[in-house]
């Protein structure tokens, strides 16, 4: 094999690999699109998201921030891969929330409690952390999701 089409099929081996990763990774509009409207009940906060139209009955997990710190220490959310993963953050001051793996980001402030909600997809051990506390040179983690084998 010439040295062209090595080069050349390591250059397609690439673009397959990023196209899967593309394709399996989890999209913030996929976690939307059977959402229902939101109700009239949550009117007091601006949530971001509400929780999916379905007969899941896992729990929602919430976190609870005060002072960027989370209320009762680092929260553990153990689930299994396919499950439905619903966590709710609340805090006292704006902050952004992200969970690593997944590349989710939602914000939250006072009045606008951050919802996320979808399929555990990947296994392993993902940080949930609190960028206001990264910047403000705290300790980031607020939670840990551990999404074990189905």
């Amino acid at each position: 094999m010439s040295r062209g089409q090595r080069l050349g099929l390591i250059a397609l081996a690439v673009a397959v690999a990023a196209v899967g990763f593309v394709l399996a990774r989890p999209d913030e509009g996929d976690e939307k699109a059977d959402d229902p409207a939101p109700s009239s009940e949550t009117a007091p906060f601006a949530d971001r998201e509400q929780p999916s139209a379905t007969t899941d009955t896992r729990p929602e997990h919430s976190v609870v921030l005060r002072n960027g710190k989370p209320a009762g220490g680092t929260a553990r959310i153990e689930v299994r891969r396919g499950d439905l993963v619903r966590l709710v953050v609340e805090s006292d001051a704006p902050d952004q929330i992200h969970v690593h793996g997944y590349d989710i980001e939602k914000e939250t402030s006072p009045d606008a409690r951050a919802r996320f909600s979808f399929r555990a997809e990947i296994e392993g051990v993902f940080e949930v952390e609190s960028h206001e506390a990264e910047h403000g040179g705290g300790d980031p983690l607020i939670a840990r999701l551990v999404v074990e084998p189905s």
